[in-house]
């Protein structure tokens, strides 16, 4: 029997790479002699990085870049399908994580390291790259991303912009004779799973300021300047963003990867089952097997990873099984998944369960190969009776 263990991560505790091994460990108490093939995925959050390099024997790097205080962060990134593409997580080099509570101001924070993490990449030889905006701690647009690529945003004297969202109520101009790369040569994907435009009421400053230390007198300063942006981004480069569904992803940072690199935004986890090749790694398999920390109708309604290979299992007509930590919404969940598994049986705390999650990942998958197999012995019984 040939099984696909594809989870996501179980997030504060197991990252996908280590859920698959708990699962296949537990496969192979009921199931010795199965085919596991293991495939972490990820939704094109945090781990995409760690979950790609995984599954496709890709390679991880570190590039120290200037991080969204204007300060040097270690930035991981990864390389995969022999170099020709960069795995890239915007939150791993301008990420709210990165800046203490009492120092968020996104009218300073920027996305330079982002580009950096671009730019090597395009210097190491990729010329497809998927990237992850999640977690941003910025309110720029990418103005900074553009600047560490070789555009100049300028002020009416002609001087560049200082770092920060604020400053694009100064700018005046974009000029494009530096840059590093010819960008039309490559394709970047965008994992957004957002429809937020850039500006407006529904845009980066007024819906995801406030979580990254915006006042209310703040998003009105960063929505006029993004607004500016815009204006001055469609005049000098051609290109409209404004109203774009999901450039105002990451603070805007979804605007700025179109109009500079001419990205595409695309659902966070149909563009890592496509980089997986997940269709490839699902011809003769008979049983899949998925999952996550939580279980419930986020899971089915906002394009989770366990969600994107359930689809993907179904339109190859293979049963697929998912296990969370806790489960909720089983009804609209049952319309995924053939099977549902929940790690934790019997009341506990969470801190508990988070400590227990192995060995707890190890018993569920344990109980679903138990289940399956005895299901088989039956239908086999019945057939031959």
């Amino acid at each position: 029997m040939r099984i696909v263990i594809a989870p996501n991560a179980f997030k504060g505790s197991l990252s996908a790479q280590d859920a698959a091994e708990a699962i296949a460990e537990g496969v192979r108490v009921a199931a010795a002699d199965a085919e596991l093939v293991l495939v972490p995925i990820a939704d094109g959050g945090d781990g995409t990085v760690d979950a790609l390099v995984a599954a496709t024997q890709g390679e991880r790097r570190t590039l120290r870049v200037r991080g969204p205080l204007d300060d040097s962060v270690d930035a991981e990134y990864g390389l995969i399908d022999a170099g020709s593409s960069a795995v890239i997580e915007m939150a791993k080099a301008a990420g709210l994580a990165l800046v203490p509570p009492a120092k968020r101001d996104p009218r300073v924070t920027t996305t330079y390291g982002v580009g950096e993490l671009l730019q090597r990449g395009y210097d190491e030889g990729a010329r497809h790259f998927i990237v992850g905006i999640g977690g941003s701690a910025t309110n720029d647009g990418g103005a900074g991303m553009a600047q560490a690529l070789g555009y100049h945003l300028l002020d009416a004297q002609g001087h560049e912009l200082p770092p920060g969202g604020l400053a694009l109520t100064r700018l005046t101009r974009i000029h494009v004779g530096g840059v590093h790369a010819n960008w039309k040569k490559a394709e970047v994907d965008v994992a957004c799973d957002v429809t937020n435009p850039l500006t407006g009421p529904s845009g980066a400053s007024a819906v995801y300021g406030p979580q990254k230390g915006a006042t209310p007198e703040m998003v009105i300063e960063l929505d006029a300047a993004l607004k500016r942006f815009a204006q001055i981004i469609r005049r000098d480069l051609g290109v409209d963003v404004e109203q774009l569904p999901g450039a105002g992803a990451a603070g805007g940072l979804g605007a700025g990867l179109v109009a500079f690199t001419g990205a595409r935004l695309r659902p966070g986890a149909e563009m890592v089952m496509e980089a997986l090749r997940l269709d490839d790694r699902l011809a003769g398999t008979q049983l899949v097997i998925t999952g996550e920390g939580r279980l419930d109708s986020q899971t089915a309604r906002f394009g989770k990873g366990p969600a994107a290979v359930a689809r993907h299992a179904r339109q190859a007509g293979i049963p697929v099984v998912a296990i969370g930590g806790s489960i909720a919404n089983e009804a609209e969940l049952r319309l995924l998944f053939d099977g549902l598994e929940a790690t934790v049986l019997e009341p506990c705390s969470l801190d508990e369960a988070i400590a227990q999650a192995r060995p707890l990942l190890v018993a569920a998958s344990t109980r679903v190969m138990r289940l399956l197999l005895a299901g088989r012995r039956l239908a086999t019984a019945h057939f031959d009776g």
